[in-house]
């Protein structure tokens, strides 16, 4: 069964030394907004680590593929889908057959189920709304890019030096030191705390069967996703704080309209975002890590029909109405 309650989530994520996230089209500069220097995480970026790591957690499970992943051909999953909803080969514009390709290409595709997914093209499966929605990580402070020069000592040599190992081996021989040398960059940023929210939404939930199964591995993955992503340009990124989730319940006393009231929820997602501060310590000029800030959450001003949830672990439970015990990192007015 579909989740029966809409939710809301924040989180905090810490960068040092590394490139949160590139951009292609600035020569892989970290992306920020230019007005006020504050740094920005994509949503495509977060999305992308959160497929990474149930490909490799939950991939060999039913149901856990992924429509989109690295160097693949996005028609070729459509028409497997298609072909397990028995309508391969039928016209694209079949309206019965689109509707079929799509419906079983929620229940196979953990990514369309969460994130929806385009899939008009070729075989042709229609279109998803995802019940998940990420936006773009903000960093709270300004960041600093850093464009670092390195030198790498060797080089790759061309293919008109030859192919054999012989050939490459005079052609070392007959270069001097310097030449066998070639400058690099990394572009990099001391440090940076971004905060990423989201939405999750039982009415469109309802329509790709995305369940409270799915619900738990996609917290599982936000929280453990850097964990498997280590690289030199993101050696050091990692969720900081607890995953802190809004959970609509409803108020009513009847137990039918209670239940409309949680898929609608109870509460603007605005206000709930609201009741978490976190904010740079007044002595620090210049944060290093997630310690030099406070952070705190109006537990007293929650909205009636909503509960607050922490998870800290990947396969802990969530706990509602609790706070965790970590170093201060929450504190309750």
């Amino acid at each position: 069964m579909a989740i029966q309650n809409r939710y809301e989530f924040v989180y905090y994520l810490a960068c040092t030394n590394a490139n949160p996230n590139g951009d292609p089209d600035m020569g892989n500069t970290p992306r920020m907004d230019p007005e006020t220097m504050r740094g920005y995480i994509s949503d495509v970026a977060t999305k992308r680590r959160i497929r990474n790591y149930v490909q490799l957690a939950h991939g060999d499970e039913p149901g856990m593929n992924l429509i989109i992943q690295q160097s693949t051909i996005i028609n070729r999953h459509i028409a497997e889908a298609k072909r397990a909803a028995g309508v391969e080969g039928t016209s694209a514009k079949d309206k019965n057959s689109v509707y079929a390709g799509r419906k079983k290409a929620c229940e196979l595709f953990y990514d369309v189920r969460t994130f929806g997914a385009v899939m008009s093209t070729g075989p042709n499966a229609g279109q998803v709304r995802g019940p998940v929605q990420i936006t773009f990580g903000t960093s709270l402070d300004p960041i600093l890019p850093m464009d670092i020069s390195i030198t790498r000592m060797a080089i790759t040599g061309d293919n008109k030096s030859g192919e054999t190992v012989e050939d490459y081996l005079k052609l070392e021989q007959e270069m001097s030191e310097d030449r066998l040398r070639t400058m690099g960059r990394k572009q990099l940023i001391p440090f940076g705390l971004y905060e990423i929210r989201g939405f999750i939404s039982a009415n469109l939930a309802a329509e790709t069967g995305f369940d409270e199964q799915d619900l738990q591995i996609l917290f599982e993955a936000i929280l453990n996703m850097y964990e498997h992503d280590r690289s030199a340009s993101k050696g050091e990124m990692e969720v900081v704080s607890p995953l802190i989730i809004f959970k609509h319940v409803g108020t009513d006393t009847d137990a039918a309209q209670r239940v409309r009231q949680a898929k609608l929820g109870c509460a603007p997602a605005h206000k709930l975002f609201d009741l978490v501060k976190v904010e740079r310590k007044p002595e620090v000029k210049y944060p290093r890590s997630y310690r030099d800030y406070t952070a705190s959450i109006a537990l007293s001003r929650c909205p009636a029909g909503v509960e607050i949830g922490f998870q800290e672990g990947a396969f802990s439970p969530i706990v509602w109405n609790r706070l965790p015990e970590e170093e201060g990192w929450f504190t309750c007015e």
